[in-house]
């Protein structure tokens, strides 16, 4: 017998709800949310059993709802796979306070030895299942590692480990699987996915979007600023491009469509938008708790610094779909056919609230990691009060199977990722990588800032966000620091490259799932994403080499590199649409035309460009503005359209 609304066995559904629960009881027990001292501080006495046991929630669950064989009686395999990971975990459940005191990741029994070679066979199969195959090759290939570093060449060669060594430093350690990645998952992302989780069952999607089409669906091209907004805001929550494109463009892309914008052209929108919600504070999916616990500095740090750049990447989108907007007629909605901001309001105030509240504590009150329990628990009781939204039995069911997929899907792909942070450890190999990144670089800060961005577009590509980011905090982010970089700055800057993938053909995995709901073309709306969100291919560069831009300067500071940068993102947004807001049309042909577009766009870049001693070049800020705005003034004469031509635009 199944459930018809999630296509699950219903014993099914009761084993990954109980899961959630449990998960959810034990993250908050461990942050004294229900007394001054964990109710089960009787059998959870060091941290590592706390971690054991999430596991052991979690981990069997990747099988039975991933199943390798789809047919029902190929069920018993996958059963067998999940009791083996629950056995595992139970064992090092019971004998985590004896590997502490005798440091077995150094010297376990054989006994356990076997046992951690299980574990760690099991949680590369869950990967295999939950992160796909290009994160599983890179975690397959990471894990072996320590076992040939040594007979490796050069600069890939590291300290060696036997089989035994390895497999027990990967489970048994705090450096490998229960490393930096799985303990931030632990100790902080979880209350945050639990939230994601309730404001989408609770409808919050759909507050967001006819909150959006309230406020900007009468202006010119109002549906794709709907589209921005609704999915930015959506896209925070839920810390998943491809899941956000899949809810949120269900609403949007139709309502583009409907609007008169080309298939293609909502469909890059959609998926430029979610792609930017990832950056958004103030949750940005679950990678800025990540980001904060690599950085050791409070998540409020994170999100302020991370701020300035998220809103002028949208701050690009919007003068982008203004400009198209104009250049097609494209009129908004009359008034009369939106929602109202009022009606709106009344009927969805209760998400205000739970966000006003977790905002409240997160930066008031500094209280990051029991913030989103407070807020989801306001935000469930307040959604009671209201008849449209009111859960009953069933709700409850599929919020609590939604939390137990989600949290499973994040605790593999966190587990397979600490096993590449194990390798690199165990042989000391990050700190080559990182030597050897800066003797390539030599002494070019502009050629390692390339270097970084490529290796972090290239390892983006196919893996989930978080894994993405990891992954590079681990490999390059040090070198780049080292480089003379600011370390905020590159933590953000790799997480910008790392997301690069979602819209930039070949891959852009974003923009096909949109394309997928417009019925457009999957090559040609990655390109149209791609011009849409040019953007973001510049604003890295201008934060990474102006550190005012993530707060790390004074208010003056970032004042005027923040209106430099957004005067070039409109001048270099009008390049892209040919179209300027208070000048009209960019449309001369030829050669004179063309060149006058190119003018304007590097005018922008100029005026744009931060501090250039970094990158050695001595120029000052005042010149490059005064140069960029003499080549932008030149372009926009240059590309004007002369009367015969407007005319037979006109005409046409």
């Amino acid at each position: 017998m199944s459930d018809k609304a999630s296509g699950l066995p219903i014993t099914l559904r009761w084993l990954t709800g109980a899961a959630a629960i449990g998960s959810a009881f034990l993250a908050m027990d461990s942050l004294r949310l229900f007394s001054e001292r964990p109710l089960l501080d009787f059998i959870i006495t060091v941290q590592n059993h706390y971690y054991y046991a999430l596991m052991g929630l979690l981990l069997p669950l990747c099988y039975l709802l991933n199943p390798t064989i789809k047919n029902p009686k190929g069920i018993w395999f996958d059963g067998l796979l999940a009791i083996a990971a629950c056995g595992a975990c139970i064992f090092f459940f019971v004998n985590a306070e004896t590997m502490l005191d005798f440091g077995w990741e150094f010297g376990a029994p054989d006994y356990a030895v076997w046992v951690s070679y299980l574990l760690w066979i099991l949680i590369m199969e869950a990967v295999r299942r939950s992160g796909g195959m290009v994160l599983f090759g890179l975690v397959f290939v990471f894990s072996l590692y320590p076992i040939f570093a040594e007979s490796l060449p050069g600069p890939i060669s590291g300290m060696a480990s036997t089989p035994a060594e390895t497999a027990a430093y990967h489970v048994m350690s705090i450096e490998s699987i229960l490393g930096l990645p799985f303990r931030a998952f632990a100790q902080l992302v979880i209350g945050f996915l639990i939230f994601g989780i309730a404001l989408q069952q609770t409808g919050g999607g759909r507050f967001f979007i006819n909150l959006a089409f309230a406020v900007f669906g009468h202006v010119r091209g109002g549906s794709a600023k709907v589209a921005i907004v609704s999915s930015g805001l959506m896209g925070s929550m839920s810390g998943s491009v491809i899941t956000n494109v899949l809810t949120t463009g269900q609403m949007t892309i139709p309502a583009m469509q409907n609007n008169g914008m080309e298939k293609e052209y909502a469909a890059g929108v959609e998926s430029c938008a979610s792609t930017g919600g990832v950056l958004l504070p103030p949750i940005m999916g679950s990678t800025a708790f990540v980001m904060a616990t690599f950085l050791n500095v409070p998540y409020t740090t994170v999100a302020l610094a991370a701020a300035i750049p998220a809103l002028l990447y949208f701050f690009g989108l919007f003068v982008q779909v203004d400009a198209y907007a104009a250049r097609k007629g494209l009129e908004g909605t009359p008034r009369e056919e939106l929602p109202s901001l009022s009606g709106t309001m009344k009927q969805g105030w209760f998400y205000i609230v739970a966000f006003m509240v977790l905002i409240f504590l997160l930066v008031y009150l500094q209280r990051e990691a029991v913030a989103p329990f407070i807020a989801t628990g306001l935000l469930l009781v307040l959604n009671q009060f209201s008849k449209e939204h009111r859960w009953e039995i069933k709700q409850v069911g599929s919020f609590l199977v939604a939390t137990g997929k989600l949290l499973m899907e994040l605790l593999t792909i966190m587990a397979g990722v600490g096993l590449i942070v194990g390798a690199l450890s165990v042989t000391g190999l990050s700190g080559t990588l990182v030597n050897d990144l800066l003797f390539l670089a030599g002494d070019s800060t502009l050629l390692l800032l390339l270097m970084g961005a490529f290796s972090s577009f290239l390892l983006g590509i196919g893996m989930t966000v978080t894994a993405a980011y990891v992954f590079l905090a681990i490999v390059l982010a040090p070198a780049l620091i080292q480089g003379g970089l600011d370390p905020m700055s590159v933590h953000l800057f790799i997480l910008y490259w790392g997301m690069l993938s979602f819209i930039t053909p070949p891959v852009a995995l974003g923009a096909f799932a949109a394309a997928s709901i417009a019925g457009s073309s999957a090559l040609a709306t990655g390109f149209t994403a791609m011009r849409l969100g040019s953007i973001i291919y510049f604003i890295p560069f201008f934060f990474v080499l102006e550190p005012a831009m993530v707060m790390s300067g004074t208010w003056t500071d970032t004042l005027i590199a923040t209106v430099k940068v957004a005067i070039g993102i409109i001048l270099i947004a009008s390049c892209l649409q040919r179209y300027l807001i208070g000048v009209g049309f960019l449309d001369r042909e030829g050669p004179v035309g063309i060149s006058g577009r190119l003018l304007i766009a590097l005018g922008g870049g100029l005026i744009a460009l931060p501090a250039t001693e970094v990158i050695d070049i001595n120029v000052g800020q005042m010149t490059l503005f005064i140069a960029g705005a003499i080549a932008a003034i030149l372009g926009v004469l240059m590309s004007r359209a002369t009367y015969s031509e407007t005319s037979s635009i006109a005409d046409a």
